[in-house]
């Protein structure tokens, strides 16, 4: 599809007068050219026109913006107030959840606007200069954008403040507990499953908000006020002249690894001067063969010394007992992985080569590593390497990183052959099977849908490595060809952002009031405190206080047919209330709670899927022949025959429905993991046999005495 085609068919008819003219601009670009070619004046009055639609659509961006920000404001505004008085309003949480679904839409369609617009401004500067030989790209990315910096505009902070808000709604104005459900292991180690898809820009807003419906954003540093900047993450890594880090980690090697420097924020912040220093091992030997990511904290001022090896493992080691902030255990679980890494630095003679950046939005309950969820978008790769003989890394800066890269992303002081800009969003799930956690029904919903597009064992090392040294590299990794293709698929109903014919929000064709938390599949029991100032909602019984409750209505069944009439997953309601009162006559104890409790749906194996199908189709082939008998007999038959033909045509139609049911049936089990009853057929075939063997039995008692009839005796002459 030509891009003036996807631009007139995606405009926002409220906004429709504030894009970009992009059809005029090509239109004026191509028609001056053919008529009398590409003049001086036609060259500084198409610069003109196009300066003015760029700083029309900036100045539209930041104005709404700016009214967006305010809405927030008012709306944190309204929470602090509710959660000043001693008495729970629950309608009022609920009306500014509300309204904050709404704001929500208002960044949905903003940062959609924004994303078209750039998109368009990006590919009339490329056919532009494709067409009349001049550069206009130089000046567009440079004096224009710097005065009316519209690849600047970020809408991050916004997604977060939102989500806080929304936090403190769902838990009735109480903050969450950072260490009151702290599950899944610490920070030094990861052992997870994990799942990674690509996500086209146009989907990046609405796909954060559908998970911000159920996991709230994960702040790293909650002592500060949250910028665009705090999501910021670069990565160095490393491996030798030969890329035997590359080949072993493409190859899947067992005991392959990955080594990176990591850090948050801004280098330059000097409040920020911590370094992870992280290794990721496929199935690593000390860990019984499995997959494993282990890290430890550094201070940037020894990283120099730490690589070349007069800071060692054992040093570190004993600067952490002499600060006395970490137990023995922790010690030498960091000493392990430090002398790990710097053994592999020097033995295998690895040097930084390539810097990965990107702006990453986490969603995960505090404390609980569980299920985690990342969204990265604005990634860039840059060479970090000397391979051809360039010193990148500048003299007065870090030998392990080059100076002049920092968080501004999109880069475009660095020359383009050391740079490479992804055009898609990295989502990647992170589930701790091995503790027992499964993949929530709706993130299951979501992965499956239409707003991503799986790529198994992508790597963000592995892409960056083999474009920027295509010439170095022995294999490219499967992916690339996927680049070559579009990765948006047609729109399902009920996925996504949508609105009911009432214009009301709706996520995923949900209201918002209707969604129904089932990551753990659990009723968690609500209880309230009203001996503090302020309201106190807790849950019991150490479980995750994430499950949203719906204290107005029940959630809607949106199951499919079958499973509305299987009685093993009935909606289940608990409702419970106390009447007990403290000394003030206010009511203590438990809320009113309906929460839905609901099959978690999982992907179907093809295989499965398929065979179910062909067994079905078989079933089906069976009852047609009968079918087909038994209207013969009926039509062309005696009195016997139509009997056994009307016989026939009960057992094909029983046939045809029983083969129905257990198709459904064995779908269903396949959905929801269900194994309460057998995937094969015990009893189908065996009253299949006893139905046709009865039928000819029947056909042979009736033909009986027509049979005898129709034998007369011989007679003999003698």
């Amino acid at each position: 599809m030509k891009f003036g085609v996807e631009l007139a068919a995606k405009i926002h008819e409220p906004w429709r007068y504030s894009y970009l003219q992009y059809n005029e601009l090509k239109v004026e670009l191509k028609r001056r050219q053919l008529e009398q070619g590409w003049r001086e004046r036609d060259e500084r009055e198409f610069v003109e026109f196009l300066q003015r639609e760029l700083i029309k659509v900036f100045n539209f961006v930041n104005e709404k913006l700016e009214g967006i920000q305010k809405r927030i404001e008012q709306s944190e505004c309204t929470i602090q107030e509710l959660m000043k008085s001693e008495k729970i309003n629950t309608q009022s949480y609920e009306l500014a959840a509300d309204e904050l679904a709404e704001i929500l839409f208002a960044v949905n369609d903003l940062s959609k606007f924004h994303q078209l617009n750039y998109t368009g401004f990006e590919k009339i500067v490329k056919k532009h200069d494709r067409w009349t030989k001049l550069d206009l790209r130089s000046r567009f990315y440079g004096q224009m954008l710097e005065t009316w910096p519209l690849d600047q505009q970020r809408f991050d902070a916004l997604i977060v403040r939102i989500s806080n808000i929304h936090d403190l709604c769902r838990l009735r104005g109480q903050p969450r507990a950072t260490n009151a459900y702290s599950q899944g292991g610490d920070q030094t180690a990861f052992e997870r499953e994990t799942a990674k898809y690509w996500i086209h820009p146009d989907y990046i807003t609405e796909v954060k908000s559908i998970i911000m419906m159920h996991l709230p954003v994960h702040v790293f540093n909650q002592k500060k006020t949250y910028e665009d900047g705090d999501a910021a993450i670069s990565s160095v890594y490393f491996d030798n002249a030969s890329f035997d880090l590359y080949s072993e980690r493409l190859e899947r090697i067992e005991g392959a690894e990955a080594i990176r420097f990591r850090w948050y924020g801004d280098s330059t912040d000097k409040d920020n001067n911590s370094v992870y220093v992280e290794r990721k091992t496929h199935h690593a030997p000390w860990l019984n063969g499995h997959s494993v990511k282990d890290r430890f904290r550094l201070d940037e001022k020894y990283i120099d010394a730490y690589m070349t090896g007069s800071y060692t493992a054992d040093t570190y080691a004993s600067d952490l007992r002499l600060k006395g902030k970490m137990d023995e255990a922790k010690i030498e679980e960091n000493h392990f992985v430090a002398k790990g890494v710097q053994d592999s630095l020097r033995n295998r003679q690895l040097q930084p080569m390539c810097r990965v950046f990107y702006n990453r939005t986490a969603f995960q309950l505090p404390g609980d590593q569980r299920v985690r969820v990342s969204l990265d978008n604005n990634m860039t790769f840059v060479r970090e390497d000397g391979l051809d003989g360039v010193r990148r890394q500048q003299p007065e800066g870090d030998m392990w990183r080059r100076g002049d890269v920092g968080i501004q992303y999109p880069f475009r002081n660095v020359k383009d052959s050391d740079i490479l800009r992804f055009p898609y969003a990295i989502l990647e799930t992170k589930i701790q099977s091995h503790l027992g956690q499964e993949t929530p029904a709706w993130l299951t919903e979501l992965v499956t849908s239409h707003l991503v597009h799986e790529v198994p064992r992508f790597s963000k090392y592995l892409h960056g490595a083999s474009q920027l040294f295509k010439d170095r590299v022995p294999v490219v990794p499967w992916w690339l060809s996927e680049l070559n293709i579009d990765i948006r698929k047609t729109p399902v109903a009920d996925v996504g952002l949508s609105r009911s014919m009432s214009f009301k929000p709706l996520f995923n064709g949900r209201h918002r009031r209707s969604i129904v938390d089932v990551n753990y599949q659990q009723v968690l029991p609500l209880t309230v405190s009203r001996s503090a100032p302020h309201v106190s909602i807790q849950l019991t019984n150490d479980q995750p206080e994430h499950a949203f409750y719906n204290l107005s209505e029940a959630p809607k069944d949106k199951r499919d047919a079958f499973t509305r009439f299987w009685s093993g997953s009935l909606p289940n309601f608990d409702k419970k209330q106390t009447s007990s009162r403290d000394k003030s006559g206010q009511p203590v104890g438990i809320l009113p709670i309906a929460v839905q409790r609901r099959a978690p749906l999982k992907k179907i194996d093809p295989k499965a899927f398929f065979a179910n199908e062909r067994t079905f189709i078989s079933w089906l082939q069976f009852c047609a022949l009968l079918l087909t008998v038994s209207l013969n007999l009926l039509n062309y038959g005696d009195s016997v025959s139509r009997i056994i033909g009307a016989f026939f045509i009960i057992i094909s139609s029983f046939m045809s429905i029983y083969a129905l049911v257990r198709f459904q049936l064995r779908a269903w089990q396949m959905r929801t993991g269900n194994t309460s009853l057998r995937y094969d057929d015990i009893y189908g075939p065996v009253v299949l046999c006893v139905l046709m063997i009865t039928a000819l039995g029947v056909n042979f008692y009736l033909r009986a005495p027509l049979l005898a009839a129709s034998v007369t005796p011989t007679q003999v002459t003698p």
